[in-house]
């Protein structure tokens, strides 16, 4: 629904001017900022607060090209959002009828049988099903997955002196704890990952997500003949009753949010601890913990910048800005974090920001996402206490995209080391 232009803003605005006259979140004619754009991945931080100069709490954004969104860059007005399911639920099935079916972000945002997509009663049902899921995860047992996933990994480059982490550690890592965590055999987990890639990446979206859904209802077809104490099989064995293509979804949620996010979560930090003498020193030195770096991350880089994606069910009026219906509400945690109306100089301990989500949608997995990520940066740093950000290979990239904050490469130096004594107790097979 389009508003006219004289009921974008009601009352007085303290944003500039420019905001007026060129464009609104509701202004389908005026400039949008494009998300989807390699300079947004560059320095995003300067376009959030060119946007709040610019725009205040809402900005309008291009999510791919063509399509258009509003961006919450405001801490309260997300809060208030997030909040709110009555008026703004998950639900995007009026939205996407919209979108052309080549759009790069359809396969990601579409609707889908789970609860991160639903509101009501559909969303109460799906979301007792995942959360129960989640937490039947031995937090004991995955915290010994996890090391004994790091060692062999950790012995693969050690001896080099030199690495490249999200190939060589934290990608293995992650996938081969997420296969564990599902029960999921490697060969169907590598198509899982290979699916959900594409899609995030928007290149061979379509494909991308047939490959994901065939590879997923092959685990959900093997689990029902071979369940295992995995999440899968809790899924299945759920009182909800989620049928196959039900289960086969919230899977597909975990690897995506399992492999996708925590990646992102793990590198994020490792960045921040290795290239950052303000972080790093404490870290490495013992003064401060990973738990301190996790959490810095999550307030100014968390893995996923910009999601939490609603649709407003009618017009509504938020901070003096008119937002249509049925048109995606994206809440950017990046810029909500570091907006300056609730900002402090000391993180350190505050826990306060929006990475997690909050309201109805909130992770379920918080606790075992800060285990696995934290677990993992420390068995890195034990085993090579000197290692460093290698500035050879020049300034950090990061992968565009408008909703993830992803680095390409994680090069690193160290001095040459033996490797580890590898347990003989054996990972949980699926």
């Amino acid at each position: 629904m389009n508003t006219p232009q004289s009921q974008v803003r009601a009352g007085s605005c303290p944003v500039a001017h420019d905001s007026l006259t060129h464009s609104s979140p509701i202004d389908t004619d005026g400039p949008r900022v494009p998300l989807h754009i390699p300079e947004f991945a560059d320095d995003p931080h300067t376009a959030y607060a060119e946007m709040r100069r610019r725009y205040g709490s809402l900005a309008p954004v291009e999510l791919a090209p063509g399509v258009p969104a509003t961006l919450v860059i405001g801490y309260r007005a997300a809060v208030r959002i997030l909040n709110d399911p009555e008026h703004f639920p998950a639900d995007p099935r009026t939205w996407q009828q919209t979108v052309p079916q080549d759009c790069p972000i359809l396969p990601l945002l579409e609707w889908r049988p789970m609860a991160s997509r639903c509101a009501g009663a559909e969303f109460e049902r799906y979301r007792g099903a995942i959360t129960a899921s989640v937490q039947a995860v031995d937090l004991y047992a995955m915290h010994d997955i996890v090391e004994e996933i790091a060692i062999p990994l950790i012995n693969g480059f050690c001896q080099d002196g030199h690495a490249e982490l999200i190939s060589q550690y934290v990608y293995p890592l992650v996938f081969e704890v997420v296969n564990a965590m599902l029960g999921c055999p490697p060969e169907i987990g590598q198509q899982v990952a290979a699916g959900t890639a594409a899609m995030l990446e928007g290149v061979d979206a379509e494909k991308g997500s047939q490959m994901l859904g065939q590879a997923l209802m092959s685990l959900v077809t093997l689990k029902r003949s071979t369940p295992g104490n995995d999440i899968t099989s809790t899924l299945q064995q759920h009182p909800s009753g989620l049928d196959d293509v039900e289960v086969s979804h919230h899977v597909s949620q975990v690897y995506g949010t399992g492999i996708e996010f925590e990646l992102n979560f793990i590198v994020n930090s490792l960045l921040l601890v290795l290239a950052d003498d303000r972080f790093g020193g404490s870290v490495l030195g013992g003064n401060l913990s990973s738990r301190d770096a996790l959490d810095e991350v999550l307030f100014n880089d968390p893995p996923l910048a910009n999601l939490l994606v609603t649709y407003p069910r009618q017009p509504i009026l938020i901070e003096d800005v008119w937002l249509p219906a049925h048109q995606p509400v994206v809440i950017s945690m990046a810029a909500c974090n570091n907006d300056p109306a609730i900002r402090s100089t000391d993180l350190t301990g505050n826990r306060s920001h929006l990475a997690w989500g909050i309201g109805p949608h909130a992770c379920p997995a918080q606790s075992l996402a800060y285990l696995i990520a934290q677990d993992a940066i420390d068995q890195l740093l034990d085993a090579l206490p000197e290692i460093r950000f290698d500035t050879t290979q020049g300034e950090p990239s990061w992968r565009p995209g408008p909703f993830h904050r992803a680095l390409i490469a994680l090069p690193v130096t160290f001095p040459a080391t033996a490797p580890l004594n590898v347990r003989n107790e054996h990972i949980m097979q699926p």
